[in-house]
């Protein structure tokens, strides 16, 4: 199929559930990544991406496009990973994932590189998600949006409904805030 994701939200609206299969099949990706980078937490991830799944089937029918189907959709994903934020803060816990050496993870063999390089990549990964959790949500939000999601300032301005200024003076402010918290464990990155 490819049509666009306007015309598949028109076909779901005509009763059409195939075309909500493909715009999930299309996003569920981006979604959990948004969602895992948010949370830190595989299982968590999951759950959050189901759930925004859910909301945007409910709410698809209301859909009236005054933003795209993604920005919307962003948009969405983001108010659950923040609504779930909020319920965790009110109860701490540690699941089991988290207590496991490699948090869950599953391990896809990559070829392309030698088990250091991989080991290397795990470990930065695992630290930069680390200090990711130590930052509040609204800039951990922002850095996933614009540096792993790689949406542009315009799409997180439209999610977020905020101007480009505050777009960028909140991502620097983001970048500043991971900067110290990597300089305050004593890293060395370039």
């Amino acid at each position: 199929m490819d049509l666009t994701d306007e015309q598949l939200v028109t076909r779901f609206k005509k009763g059409n559930v195939e075309a909500f299969e493909e715009l999930v099949s299309r996003y569920e990706v981006k979604i959990y990544n948004l969602a895992y980078r948010f949370t830190g937490n595989y299982t968590d991830a999951g759950d959050l991406a189901q759930e925004a799944f859910i909301r945007v089937y409910r709410a698809l029918s209301k859909f009236r496009g005054d933003s795209s189907f993604s920005t919307w959709m962003y948009r969405i994903a983001s108010n659950v990973c923040r609504d779930e934020l909020r319920k965790q803060r009110r109860k701490k816990s540690v699941s089991l994932e988290e207590m496991g050496p490699a948090g869950g993870e599953l391990v896809v063999p990559d070829t392309a590189r030698t088990p250091d390089e991989i080991a290397v990549s795990r470990d930065l990964q695992e630290r930069i998600q680390k200090y990711l959790n130590e930052l509040s949500p609204d800039y951990r939000l922002i850095l996933v949006m614009r540096e792993i999601q790689e949406l542009s300032y315009e799409e997180i301005a439209s999610i977020l409904k905020c101007s480009m200024g505050t777009v960028k003076s909140r991502l620097s402010r983001a970048r500043g805030a991971l900067k110290n918290k990597i300089k305050a464990n004593g890293e060395l990155w370039s």
